[in-house]
């Protein structure tokens, strides 16, 4: 279960319309199962396909959530032409043990999806996602 207050997940849609028609992702800080902090990233591939954080950025958040007394418990990103179901590339890349992975889905302009999931050493598993407040 990924729990994830309202406002963040209007912050993630506003940052996908706005970065569309490439890939938008960021990450997401917080305690227990509850996400209390977005963090976005550049996409330094600038890519519609796939995605890939500012290596810099990536560490700033890590430090900011690590000051802020939470961990990383998503990692998120957009597929602006596709479903919110992990591509084979999401699920090859996914390699930071024991976060979400949320998938916004702009395939739908007006009515965006999101999906969270755990993906372990190949296999996905989808993660009840919980929009609070």
């Amino acid at each position: 279960m990924l729990e994830i207050p309202r406002e963040v997940l209007v912050a993630v849609i506003a940052q996908a319309q706005e970065g569309f028609p490439l890939e938008v992702c960021g990450l997401m800080g917080g305690t227990g199962n509850r996400v209390a902090s977005r963090y976005p990233m550049t996409n330094t591939d600038a890519s519609n396909e796939h995605f890939m954080m500012d290596p810099k950025e990536q560490f700033a958040a890590v430090k900011a959530m690590r000051a802020a007394g939470e961990e990383m418990l998503a990692i998120y990103h957009s597929h602006p032409e596709s479903p919110a179901h992990p591509s084979l590339e999401d699920i090859r890349l996914a390699l930071t043990p024991n976060v979400c992975h949320l998938i916004l889905s702009l395939e739908n302009r007006e009515e965006p999806v999101a999906r969270a999931f755990r993906i372990s050493a190949g296999n996905v598993e989808p993660v009840e996602l919980i929009i609070a407040g």
